[in-house]
């Protein structure tokens, strides 16, 4: 039995027989019942998550996975894919967005290399874990094989279980990888059975003529892989990538040990779709920390039913909106543990 197949076993819907009691607190603080709005919403779930009517803080974790992507060859990028191995040394020295985001929400960020196209050697703070050098290209065939597919799932899953042994509460995805949003609208367009052009946007920012040359890209790759569509991870492996596969594996992982994970925008969804694919009871475990500007993302979101913390037109992804979104679930549990009660503070209740 491998890796994903016995820690799927642990997954289990949320534990809701709790849920009056911690509604009983939160009606019960001084405060119109309902009157902090989602902020209530984010507190029950991450309780029910965590198996806990007193909600404890601690330790958030990052975890932001590169990979190259072999479709880059199709020029579907506005940037070329050596931008992904010099971003993930920006990172590593701390002068990327999700560094900045990540030190102010006071989490810790590991960048993963799970499928770059460069040899790092021994950067100090990276974490090796590379599958391939880079996927193959979607368009001519199968991004990876089905063993590659699974390690990266895997490497998601061990380093879910390494962080909340040492203390992490609750997880967050980040990716980097140049070319990444043409594998994601394969697996938006696949898994949501949605046309590729209602779930393909400009990424990085390409023009027009690059955006219908990426959808013609895209539609070529389901085409040619056609035969490998048939399961969620022989799709994962046939029109996805390395790092996405990598935040499937994260996600599943979280939820086999009652872990919250905050997922990222639009690549790290793709890999929260994966996720929900292969076991569709991970979604009681996931936040998802904001609404991308990309527009199969807001088809995600409506196809999947959840609701964003976030809705800023971010379309960067490292775990930017992860590590933002991590303030106001804090924040959303501090409300929840040091507000005061009516019988406390000594103040009136309204009627109902």
């Amino acid at each position: 039995m491998g890796l994903l197949e016995s820690v799927q076993t642990y997954i289990k819907p949320v534990n809701r027989s709790m849920e009056n009691e911690i509604q009983k607190h939160l009606d019960n603080l001084t405060k119109p019942k309902g009157s902090l709005g989602y902020l209530e919403d984010i507190v029950k779930q991450y309780c029910l998550i965590r198996n806990e009517t007193k909600p404890s803080l601690g330790k958030k974790v990052i975890f932001t996975f590169a990979a190259d992507h072999g479709v880059c060859e199709e020029s579907v990028s506005a940037y070329p894919k050596e931008v992904t191995p010099q971003m993930v040394l920006n990172m590593l020295n701390g002068g990327a967005a999700v560094n900045v985001l990540a030190k102010h929400a006071n989490a810790d960020v590991y960048i993963v290399d799970v499928g770059v196209d460069y040899d790092f050697k021994d950067v100090k703070g990276l974490i090796d874990k590379k599958v391939k050098y880079g996927t193959d290209n979607i368009a001519k065939g199968s991004a990876m094989s089905l063993k590659e597919a699974n390690l990266a799932i895997d490497i998601g899953i061990e380093l879910a279980h390494q962080a909340i042994d040492s203390g992490a509460v609750i997880l967050g995805t980040g990716e980097m990888g140049i070319g990444n949003t043409t594998p994601s609208s394969a697996l938006y367009s696949v898994f949501m059975d949605k046309s590729v052009e209602e779930v393909t946007g400009v990424g990085t920012g390409i023009d027009k003529d690059k955006l219908k040359h990426k959808i013609d890209v895209i539609k070529k790759a389901i085409d040619v892989n056609k035969d490998m569509l048939d399961d969620p991870v022989s799709t994962l492996a046939a029109v996805g990538g390395l790092e996405i596969a990598a935040i499937c594996g994260l996600i599943i992982g979280a939820a086999s040990r009652n872990t919250p994970v905050v997922v990222d925008g639009f690549i790290s969804s793709a890999g929260a779709l994966s996720a929900y694919k292969i076991c569709p009871k991970v979604k009681d475990y996931m936040f998802f920390s904001h609404k991308s500007k990309e527009k199969g993302h807001i088809a995600f979101l409506d196809w999947i039913g959840a609701r964003p913390i976030l809705d800023l037109d971010l379309r960067l992804g490292e775990g930017t909106g992860a590590a933002l979104a991590f303030n106001v679930i804090e924040a959303a549990i501090k409300i929840y543990n040091e507000m005061a009660s009516f019988s406390s503070a000594g103040v009136s209740e309204g009627d109902d």
